[in-house]
């Protein structure tokens, strides 16, 4: 089969500290029917990727602390497939890690790397825009991401700028973090940036090229394992030794350093399910804006509201306007929308107040 050589790395370590309380470090929101769809967001995404990626072929890459939470949410794929972190890095030790025990496994495999908590439409559009990935590394020394074309001036994405001559794979010029709003008009008006979907196409032979060349002394780490991956003496090496790689995303580490990288703009519609603000973009509103997810809702005066309970309580709201309320079973959030991005700090304080069984 053509397909066989299709890897996926499907990254579902973080605690989406964002989606707070709903979230929380034991049941971080990739874990979560956030959406209120009838499936959590790991098995949403397993499911699009087995469509055109053999199911073995699909590795999780998560922290140790979640392995039952993969064994349950996708009961049928094996133990060898959930690749379990001691330690959170970020992005870049895990790639590694992923890439070197599939190209361990086949020299020729292509590898599309994919977080587990994105919501996406149009999936024939994205199966489509993967695999014209999938053919352009074919020729070898290419990375490759699928960029979003922006629809109003983020300012928690990334983006990606891009030379506008060329078909579809556009060479890409600069990466930006997160602008200043007046920063992200102006991209909006060049029309030549793309919001940085965090999807990622290679060879597992070249990016671990790319890592031997941008991240050496990671690489280095990683080597000194030899001949280990896959087997079992592949979990002593990584309890004693994957504390020590440096903690980098794949975008600092090798992306913003290559000119090697192209984009393609996806055809397909995508929200990186980051605030409480972007979901509340893929739900249904009443006449009068206001979100509910899990809850029953009766309102008065109130407006733009996003909602969300634990077990579909009835909500009553009266002269609430722009704010969110959010519940767990000890926890009650409500704050402006308009503060959403403090609730990163929000939780910390918590944090350092109540103690970790909150948050």
């Amino acid at each position: 089969m053509e397909n066989e050589n299709y890897y996926a790395i499907l990254m579902a370590g973080g605690v989406g500290s964002r989606f707070w309380p709903v979230s929380t470090t034991q049941n971080p929101k990739q874990f979560l029917d956030i959406l209120g769809v009838g499936e959590s967001l790991i098995q949403t995404t397993f499911k699009r990727l087995s469509k055109f990626i053999p199911t073995e072929n699909i590795l999780i890459l998560t922290h140790k602390m979640y392995r039952k939470k993969v064994q349950e949410h996708l009961p049928g794929i094996k133990d060898e497939q959930i690749v379990l972190e001691p330690e959170m890095r970020n992005t870049a030790p895990s790639i590694l890690l992923g890439s070197l025990k599939i190209y361990t496994r086949n020299k020729n495999a292509k590898i599309l790397v994919a977080p587990s908590d994105h919501w996406i439409e149009n999936q024939g559009n994205f199966i489509e825009d993967v695999e014209k990935a999938f053919e352009n590394i074919q020729e070898g020394g290419k990375l490759i991401c699928l960029g979003i074309k922006p629809t109003f001036p983020n300012t928690g994405y990334g983006y990606i700028k891009y030379k506008k001559a060329g078909d579809s794979l556009k060479p890409v010029t600069k990466f930006t973090e997160k602008p200043s709003i007046k920063k992200a008009q102006e991209f909006l008006k060049e029309e030549n940036y793309l919001w940085n979907a965090g999807i990622f196409i290679w060879s597992a032979e070249y990016i671990i090229t790319c890592f031997k060349e941008y991240l050496p002394e990671m690489y280095r780490l990683f080597e000194r394992a030899g001949d280990i991956w896959n087997k079992p003496e592949e979990k002593t090496f990584l309890e004693q030794n994957y504390g020590r790689a440096t903690n980098i995303s794949i975008d600092y580490g090798i992306m913003e350093k290559s000119n090697k990288v192209f984009v393609i703009p996806a055809s397909f519609s995508w929200n990186d399910l980051g605030t409480w603000g972007s979901l509340s973009q893929e739900l249904p509103q009443d006449e009068n804006g206001n979100t509910s997810v899990n809850a029953r809702l009766l309102t008065k005066n109130s407006e733009g509201n996003i909602i969300r309970t634990e077990q579909n309580k009835i909500v009553i709201l009266q002269g609430l306007k722009d704010y969110i309320v959010m519940e767990n079973d000890d926890v009650l959030m409500i704050i402006p929308k308009e503060e959403e991005q403090e609730i990163k700090s929000i939780r910390e304080e918590v944090l350092e107040k109540y103690g970790d069984k909150l948050v």
